[in-house]
């Protein structure tokens, strides 16, 4: 079916609609009958049909059965929906509305490998569910329908009810009724069996005689026909499987079969896909729409596009964090997510050196989107903190460029706004993401076994390239990924009075006069309160916060130094 997007038809009996609640046609004349004989003052069970044979001397038609009970087409309407229409306590049960079998279908429909679904069922949860995925059907429920329909393979789905609509008298029930169809139906079901591959679940092919001939007719095999099997099967079925060369499937339900096919070729789908984009095209794109507000809503698409990829493909479905891991599977996950992020922190990277005041949301939502993954019932802490790799990555990308843009409006937005949610509340970005992704966790990756800071050293090797653009010098963008875990430390040493070691601590160690810290100390004795980075709003703007910063910063340095 993924390979043949479009060739396959299905063909869904009672057996698909029953799990939700909704009767089989017979089963309907049968009530039916139940209704006429207490009009009559009648007892016609154990055996409606007998009873009614043996009263009218022929069989039982849905349309007589219908006029003897209802007169009038409001009448009618109001009993059969009894049958097919749920009441509010039906729905809050799940009854009488589409089943995973019938969206799993039209999610099958939506992606374009499914065009033509044929069913016994009277009912409309087909068509419900496809108009739930936002694909309206051309419905044929009778033979008139036929002539007007658009052709097959031309409809984005063709709904082909060949018993009828349960509001329309012209039905199909009985075994008279079900042995022939009308010549235009015939000459359709001969174009789909011709023409198609099939798939048959929830049909039994023990009562519908026109249906059975009608492929008994087919001679050809262009596609192949599966055929489900649930229980065992009666003789027709058996001859149809023997005659079309059938593959039989067994299967647990409907809803189960549907359900995992869809969600296969989906699978199979994705992996075929190319990525939408390289890191550099990206990035070309990034820059063209940065360059004119009239493509600010094309930005804000590619770049929410980019970060939705990452937030599904990290998802817990395909790392689960609950368990024992292997350190050579945590370097591969995190190796992995290097990969899933290549893109976003290009783009990052690129809209910080950049971008103006107006792109600064954007950036900034996007951080804050990777910050915050979904939390399973239960979880490894090690590694749902990891799941926040991401946002480490994006958020370092953007930071350094903005350090080497010298644009510390933007820093300060990137570092205020977002925010860590947790059990505990709404915290600050930086303090939220130090908890949660742990630094020792890195120590796996070969080469980072006996380093002091793991992930800084980690996150300087990953980040080189996608930087190299903006700093293509190798001096420069030590300084910079310097002054950025710098400006992180003094961060969290203003608001909880602990600074956020880095890598640029021991490297003052052994550089002091260089080191991007004394050149921070520096700037601010030269400046004193006109200091640049109170005036965008650091230390909250007030100088009197920054001795007490330094203060932290400084300890940390030298618990650092000596450890």
């Amino acid at each position: 079916m993924h390979a043949n997007p479009g060739v396959y038809a299905v063909l869904l009996g009672s057996g698909v609609s029953r799990p939700a609640g909704i009767p089989t046609g017979w089963e309907v004349v049968l009530d039916l009958i139940r209704h006429l004989a207490t009009l009559l003052g009648d007892e016609c069970d154990p055996d409606p049909e007998a009873w009614f044979k043996s009263k009218y001397h022929q069989e039982p038609t849905y349309s007589g059965l219908l006029d003897a009970v209802a007169k009038s087409q409001a009448e009618r309407s109001r009993l059969l929906a009894g049958y097919f229409e749920p009441t509010d306590e039906e729905r809050e049960r799940g009854l009488k509305v589409p089943t995973p079998a019938h969206h799993a279908v039209a999610r099958l429909v939506k992606s374009g490998h499914i065009k033509v679904i044929l069913t016994t069922n009277f009912d409309r949860l087909m068509e419900q569910a496809l108009e739930a995925a936002g694909v309206p059907p051309t419905v044929i429920s009778s033979a008139d329908a036929v002539e007007g329909a658009m052709p097959l393979v031309h409809g984005k789905c063709t709904v082909v009810k060949l018993h009828g609509d349960y509001l329309d008298v012209r039905t199909r029930n009985t075994p008279v009724e079900l042995d022939a169809y009308d010549a235009k139906v015939d000459a359709l079901l001969d174009r789909v069996f011709d023409e198609f591959g099939l798939v048959v679940c929830g049909w039994s092919a023990e009562w519908d005689a026109a249906l059975r001939r009608a492929m008994e007719r087919c001679k050809s095999r262009r596609f192949t026909t599966y055929w489900t099997v649930k229980g065992p099967l009666c003789e027709a079925a058996k001859e149809l499987i023997g005659l079309r060369g059938a593959q039989t499937i067994n299967i647990e339900s409907a809803d189960q079969f549907f359900t995992q096919l869809a969600e296969k070729v989906d699978a199979l789908t994705e992996i075929d896909l190319p990525h939408p984009l390289s890191a550099k095209v990206g990035v070309a794109q990034a820059k063209k729409y940065l360059s004119e507000a009239k493509y600010r809503i094309l930005l804000h698409d590619l770049l929410t596009q980019e970060v939705e990829r990452i937030v599904r493909e990290t998802g817990d479905d395909r790392y689960p964090v609950t368990g024992s891991f292997k350190n050579e599977d945590v370097a591969k996950r995190i190796a992995d997510f290097e990969a899933l992020s290549e893109v976003a922190v290009a783009m990052m990277a690129t809209g910080f050196y950049w971008g103006g005041k107006e792109h600064h949301f954007l950036w900034v939502n996007s951080v804050n989107r990777l910050a915050n993954p979904s939390r399973p019932q239960a979880w490894n802490n090690a590694m749902q903190g990891l799941r926040a790799y991401p946002a480490v990555l994006t958020l370092y990308a953007g930071g350094i460029a903005a350090v080497a843009s010298a644009h510390y409006e933007a820093l300060y937005d990137l570092l205020s706004k977002p925010k860590v949610r947790d059990y505990r509340g709404s915290g600050d970005l930086v303090i939220g993401l130090s908890d949660a992704l742990k630094p020792e966790i890195f120590k796996v990756v070969p080469g980072l076994e006996n380093k002091k800071f793991p992930l800084s050293e980690r996150l300087f090797q990953v980040l080189r390239e996608p930087l190299r653009e903006v700093l293509p010098d190798n001096e420069g963008y030590e300084r910079a990924f310097d002054r950025f875990e710098a400006m992180q430390s003094f961060w969290s040493a203003d608001a909880i009075s602990w600074a956020m070691p880095g890598a640029f601590m021991y490297r003052h160690d052994r550089n002091k006069e260089g080191s991007v810290l004394a050149e921070i100390i520096n700037e601010h004795q030269a400046q004193g309160d006109k200091w640049y980075l109170f005036k965008v709003g650091f230390f909250g703007g007030k100088p009197e916060r920054w001795d007490p910063a330094l203060k932290a910063v400084l300890e940390m340095t030298k618990h650092i130094i000596w450890m």
